[in-house]
């Protein structure tokens, strides 16, 4: 393809040449290529198949009496579906541009080229919206194509909605994302742009358990109260304003010209207002480092610390600085939020659930920590040169990654303990003793692996990972067996001798792993 140097176009193209080779890259494990490979083409080939035989299979009963039926019902629901993937489009944009703003580090290069600035970011925030409509056109547009193939043509609006939902969230991602360089700086950005992401993904598990057995009646006096709203001739009736995304999906022409247009503006309008700032602000931040300024007064070492509280505060600064690990954590947090929410709204019922969720979580929260201070160790061969105690280090590292999980279980704890101090002491040692051995597996079976590959530590050694998941679902059912009896929910006999069964398989996975440690060479 041949396009003219220098223009927004021939910079789109070579950032979808760059889309393609990390995309090679993920899916051949790290062997980047123009070309995939056979295998992978196969596997594209049978999704988007069974992707259009699934479309197929739920429009073939819509397709009497032409295919079309706009019923006010159908653009509501239409609406609340497009309002929760507006969600995590917003959360994979704030990541693109996270990653084309700061990741690939070419802005100072590009931004020093005679190539024109708004040429430049028309193109990254292009790249932005086709990467977020690429990922979702992938699962919707087998929708529209066999709406189109069985005469029902109202589903081809599926294309420019998707297309301009991912051009407003690109927009807004990014704005978000520049607005935030110019209040916090390009570090600190990274941080809370990705914490932002995850917050926002995380929003349509929260919204989705307002609709669970658990928050059934709290769930139903909210719409109790909201239904006379909806009814025809109110602010949220069928003719509202409101539904007009819903409409736009389902093919009505004025509605889809409406998001079209909304959307382009906002495109343009986001590349016109904020060029300038990407120009004067954003060089000078990419391509130079700051110093830090020389704290005020005299050094002063602290030499009289443990070596515990040394390492202690070294692990936690690190995983301060790392915002996957942040958002990690906060993911963690959030999960946590709809087991709460169960015990405020059901109070001794939900004790049991509440236990079995809390241990898993905590123990995944510690495996994930253990691995980043263990396993991610920048330094290894300096800390087992130095002249102090291995032992000491090393268990210092494993109360690093524990210390996070059993903060979190405060809350909780402190709000069951109120009416029930047994099941709050039982659902403490629990879940502490999960927060405790998730560690002590990664640090007997973990390999030593480079901190930036976070996401993909399960990938390359299945034993951890495995041990991880079996202790995890153990500590889980054991907290479920153990609430229950003590709360008598369950009769003690039998399911004491299967908590104590559960009990000999943990203590048994315990020895196992560490007889399989790995060594230090």
């Amino acid at each position: 393809m041949t396009l003219a140097p220098g223009g927004a176009l021939w910079l789109l193209w070579h950032e979808f040449r760059i889309f393609l080779y990390g995309l090679n890259a993920t899916l051949n494990k790290g062997a980047a290529g123009r070309h995939m490979n056979k295998r992978n083409i196969a596997v594209w080939c049978v999704l988007t198949l069974l992707l259009h035989g699934i479309a197929f299979a739920m429009l073939l009963p819509l397709n009497g009496g032409g295919g079309r039926t706009l019923a006010p019902q159908m653009a509501m629901v239409a609406t609340l579906v497009l309002a929760v993937l507006f969600t995590l489009m917003l959360s994979g944009a704030l990541k693109f541009s996270v990653e084309a703003l700061f990741e690939r580090g070419d802005l100072d290069l590009l931004l020093s080229s005679p190539i024109s600035s708004r040429s430049i970011f028309t193109a990254r925030l292009a790249a932005v919206a086709g990467g977020v409509a690429g990922l979702f056109l992938f699962f919707l547009a087998p929708f529209a194509n066999a709406g189109l193939a069985l005469g029902q043509f109202h589903w081809l609006a599926i294309y420019p909605s998707i297309i301009g939902m991912a051009a407003i969230s690109a927009s807004v991602a990014m704005l978000l994302t520049l607005a935030l360089v110019r209040a916090l700086g390009v570090r600190r950005t990274r941080v809370v742009a990705q914490v932002l992401g995850a917050l926002s993904g995380t929003m349509v598990f929260l919204f989705s358990q307002l609709f669970s057995d658990a928050f059934g009646s709290a769930t139903a006096g909210v719409m109790a109260r909201i239904k006379p709203m909806l009814a025809p001739g109110r602010w949220l009736g069928p003719e509202s304003w409101a539904w007009l995304p819903g409409q736009a999906v389902l093919g009505a022409p004025l509605p889809l010209l409406c998001l079209v247009m909304a959307a382009l503006a906002m495109f343009l309008l986001t590349v016109r207002w904020t060029h300038g700032f990407f120009v004067r602000g954003l060089q000078q931040a990419v391509s130079t480092v700051r110093a830090s300024e020389r704290p005020a007064g005299e050094l002063r070492f602290h030499f009289d610390t443990s070596l515990t509280r040394i390492v202690l505060r070294k692990e936690m600064r690190l995983i301060l600085r790392d915002p996957q690990l942040i958002s990690q954590v906060l993911l963690q947090l959030l999960f946590i939020l709809p087991l709460g929410g169960m015990l405020i709204v059901k109070g001794s019922s939900a004790l049991v659930g509440m236990a079995a969720g809390l241990a898993f979580l905590c123990g995944s929260l510690a495996a994930a920590l253990a691995w980043v201070t263990i396993a991610a160790e920048d330094a290894p061969d300096l800390l087992r040169a130095a002249p102090c105690g291995q032992g000491t280090i090393r268990r210092a590292k494993l109360a690093a990654a524990a210390l996070p999980s059993l903060a979190l279980m405060v809350p909780p704890l402190l709000w069951t303990g109120l009416s029930q101090p047994l099941a709050s002491a039982l659902m403490f040692l629990l879940a502490g003793g999960a927060s405790l051995s998730a560690p002590l597996i990664v640090h007997w079976l973990a390999r030593p692996a480079a901190r930036g590959s976070f996401n993909a530590r399960g990938k390359g050694n299945v034993l951890c990972t495995a041990f991880e998941l079996v202790g995890n679902i153990c500590w889980a059912a054991l907290a479920y067996l153990v609430l229950a009896v003590a709360t008598g929910a369950l009769a003690p006999m039998p399911f004491l001798f299967v908590a104590g069964a559960i009990a000999g398989i943990l203590a048994g996975m315990l020895g196992l792993g560490y007889l399989l440690r790995l060594r230090p060479a």
